[in-house]
């Protein structure tokens, strides 16, 4: 009986973790190179399995790079294709270490890259978390379980793609996934509502997140906001992300052109992708700055009253972590994650919803005090509950989760 097993720790032994990613960087390699910091620190980590490691709180012997691996010789095919085949790779090798070495106890995957090893983990008994890092495959519409899905990828597949439609993750691989996890972290209860809604228990699901490193921004002072703005002091706004439609740009730039307020001007920073560029120039103007790409967010948010970010699908979007941690009230949608609580520290919005954007904007334009409100409870909020340490605490909470179940399910079985 290993120790996790006998409860002496409360931790597994072992753990074997993979993903179809780097290990530090931003967005999903981030939120690895965080979570491995959990076993590294409480002294359980095993191997690690990514595509290369750029970080350095864990040490290097740890981590296994997959950089140089046999699947660079099809990076010649489009990206959907070329991606699910470092997503079968990886699988592929966490299936091989769980089945040829035995020396795991635990296996943390991420959802498209797990479905051998998860098989592989349930043959020997071993619990596992599948990471979710956006929505369930169906995306909260009810489908038949049995129903075989071909993909919008594989159906404008082009030569050479179309020798290699079956390394696309399919469907049905992707519900088994869900099936054999013990449990599924997902990033917000946006998400989470598209798993129930596919019949998936509330029980097995836990909300993860992600977090922020708040040493990084210096929070916006509430008293920076004036009681009225003016031409001298103009109302401040901010958009942080890619601009894209699905991020909500364009119907940013259109609401912000509806209103057509006197005293305020739109930052928009992050590379403006062509589907956006009619809507700038439609609706772009002297209030409108597009400043492209940058890795200074946090230098730029220093300014801002207000970051708007009116996304109609995310996992749990990074930007509005870092705008919480920056001092900053929002306006946001459900759909961006759970980090604004509407009236709290900003406000909610539906997604797709020109007209709702563009009253809450004219709400705190014309009712200042309700911004610094919401910017004294931001940075609160990020030191409370919001930090990469609040990260791992709900991380450690799945894992005891998974080792629960995955005992009641033996105990049962018996």
């Amino acid at each position: 009986m290993t120790k996790a097993a006998s409860g002496q720790t409360g931790f597994p032994e072992r753990l074997l973790y993979s993903i179809n990613a780097r290990i530090g960087g931003y967005g999903l390699d981030l939120n690895a190179a965080e979570g491995i910091q959990l076993a590294y620190q409480k002294g359980f980590l095993g191997l690690v399995l990514g595509y290369a490691n750029r970080q350095e709180a864990v040490p290097g012997h740890y981590i296994r790079s997959l950089e140089w691996s046999p699947v660079r010789m099809m990076s010649f095919l489009s990206s959907p294709f070329y991606y699910d085949a470092k997503k079968r790779y990886v699988d592929l090798m966490a299936a091989r270490e769980l089945r040829w070495t035995k020396r795991y106890d635990f296996f943390h995957g991420w959802a498209g890259n797990s479905f051998k090893t998860l098989r592989e983990a349930n043959r020997r008994n071993i619990p596992s978390v599948l990471e979710i890092p956006t929505w369930h495959r169906d995306k909260g519409k009810v489908k038949p379980r049995e129903k075989i899905e071909v993909s919008k990828h594989q159906k404008s597949a082009r030569f050479p793609d179309t020798l290699f439609t079956k390394m696309l993750v399919t469907r049905q691989e992707s519900l088994e996934e869900y099936d054999r996890a013990d449990v599924l972290l997902v990033p917000s209860e946006c998400s989470a509502r598209t798993f129930t809604a596919a019949g998936i228990s509330r029980d097995k699901i836990v909300m993860l997140g992600a977090g922020v490193d708040i040493s990084l921004f210096e929070a916006n002072p509430p008293e920076r906001i004036p009681a009225q703005f003016t031409a001298e002091r103009p109302m401040q706004a901010i958009y942080c992300g890619a601009v894209i439609k699905r991020k909500g740009a364009h119907l940013l730039l259109e609401a912000w052109h509806r209103l057509a307020l006197p005293h305020a001007q739109l930052t928009l920073v992050g590379k403006v992708h062509p589907e956006v560029e009619p809507y700038l120039k439609e609706f772009g103007g002297p209030t409108v700055t597009a400043a492209g790409f940058s890795n200074r967010v946090h230098e730029l948010v220093k300014g801002a009253d207000v970051h708007i970010f009116p996304s109609e699908c995310e996992g749990s979007a990074k930007t509005v972590y870092e705008a919480c941690a920056a001092g900053l009230a929002q306006i946001t949608t459900f759909e961006s994650g759970d980090v604004v609580e509407d009236g709290y520290n900003g406000l909610i919005v539906p997604a797709n919803d020109v007209p709702a954007l563009a009253a809450a904007i004219q709400r705190v334009y014309q009712n200042p005090e309700l911004l610094r409100e919401y910017s004294a409870h931001a940075r609160e909020k990020a030191e409370r509950e919001l930090t990469w340490d609040h990260f791992r605490e709900r991380l450690a909470a799945g894992y005891r989760l998974a080792m629960q179940r995955r005992r009641e399910a033996a105990s049962t079985a018996r």
